[in-house]
């Protein structure tokens, strides 16, 4: 597998995670329960690990019963800030991480 293939997957990756649908199933202040239609493990996975970041956050995790027929719910509860914020704010740091990341590996394809 080449380099070049490998960014082209990150960059389409980027498409992915900007057009990403939620399906909000339980908004309070300070919980909130999404499914992420269309997405896996890795997406759930990935978003988890960036809300762990934030120092408000009291839960953050997903479930996904099972991977063929379900896509994963994703719970986040926080100590005072608002976590639908809280999750935006992580999917946009992530996509900034993200195209940090294919500039890199762009650089090193040409």
């Amino acid at each position: 597998m080449s380099l070049l293939f490998l960014a082209e997957s990150f960059i389409k990756g980027e498409e992915t995670l900007s057009s990403m649908e939620l399906k909000v199933l339980e908004q309070e202040k300070n919980r909130l329960r999404v499914e992420l239609i269309g997405e896996s493990h890795t997406m759930a996975n990935i978003i988890t690990k960036e809300l762990w970041k934030e120092s408000d956050v009291d839960v953050a995790g997903y479930n996904q019963d099972h991977p063929q027929t379900t896509n994963p719910v994703l719970i986040l509860q926080t100590k005072k800030k608002d976590a639908k914020k809280v999750l935006v704010a992580a999917i946009d740091s992530l996509k900034k991480e993200h195209k940090t990341f294919v500039g890199q590996a762009m650089k090193l394809v040409k």
